[in-house]
């Protein structure tokens, strides 16, 4: 297998800076239900440092991943940190006993957050942190002013660069819009989760990026006729055809495919230098297609 590195996806601007669009998200990294440490702490470390030697310049994290245990791997593997490389991070929730995902809205919650991202990373600001909301396969509509206020407040501290939502409709994208500047929204969104598909074109006209989390269907892989059959036709893997389904999808898509293994993150990579003709595209968007209206923001 030729390597494929990050570079052949293509960039978008993510806040201030040009980050490939092909990415990594890093919350495999850690035990089983995203708890604890992993089973083989070399291992995650390689795929770490393989990924940036690829040219991965855009790795997704949250100080909640474990708790704690991916942030301080990212750190271990990578710091200091190549000049290029934006690391984008999550608040607004905390980890349980029972390994729950409890909200952790409050202003002084968020700046806990934020301030413990900075010491597990080892940075004196963080990059991009987005403000993740409650939901978990669709968004809550509920206001996010309060928060995302307290996150402009640090921002103009000076301990976050930019700001992003997370599980957001376009209702509260846009009450985000209106307290500060939005770089980026990460939603579910895949080949088959198409819900989003007036939101992502909405914020291609506005310039600002759309990452898409569990781009692979998460913890129930992606499963379609379809895509079964392009993928054997390109002699290829389903889910390397919806990596790259969501590269041809929008310009501003960023994807943050996980792995724990090397061979796999060596894989997903693949998806940048793929092509999709026009009858290909023309199946998979049958998939999920919704026929939704046009959102303007």
């Amino acid at each position: 297998m030729t390597i494929t590195t990050a570079e052949k996806s293509g960039t978008y601007r993510l806040g201030d800076r040009e980050v490939f669009r092909l990415g990594y998200g890093a919350m495999q990294l850690t035990g089983p239900h995203v708890m604890g440490p992993p089973a083989d702490r070399d291992a995650a470390l390689a795929v770490l440092r393989r990924a940036v030697e690829l040219g991965v310049n855009h790795i997704d994290t949250s100080d909640y991943y474990g708790p704690f245990v991916v942030n301080e791997l990212i750190r271990e593997a990578l710091h200091p940190y190549p000049d290029d490389l934006v690391i984008v991070t999550k608040v607004g929730a905390r980890r349980d006993a029972d390994g729950g995902w409890p909200e952790a809205l409050d202003p002084a919650d968020l700046r806990r957050a934020v301030q413990e991202n900075i010491d597990h990373l080892g940075v004196d600001a963080l990059e991009v942190v987005n403000l993740r909301m409650p939901g978990f396969a669709e968004p809550v509509q509920r206001s996010l002013a309060e928060p995302f206020e307290a996150l402009a407040a640090m921002q103009q501290e000076g301990l976050v660069r930019h700001l992003g939502v997370s599980n957001a409709t376009p209702q509260m994208f846009a009450e985000a819009q209106a307290i500060a500047p939005v770089v980026c929204v990460q939603n579910h969104y895949n080949l088959v989760h198409r819900q989003d598909d007036p939101l992502i074109d909405a914020l291609a006209r506005e310039g600002v990026a759309y990452t898409p989390f569990f781009p692979l269907g998460g913890f129930t892989p992606l499963q379609s006729a379809a895509l079964e059959t392009v993928a054997r036709r390109l002699e290829t893997t389903p889910m390397q055809v919806a990596l790259t389904w969501l590269l041809a999808r929008s310009p501003n898509v960023l994807l943050i495919p996980g792995t724990s293994s090397v061979a796999h993150l060596e894989e997903n990579l693949q998806a940048a230098a793929r092509v999709l003709g026009p009858l290909e595209l023309e199946e998979l968007d049958r998939i999920g297609g919704t026929g939704e209206p046009v959102v303007d923001l």
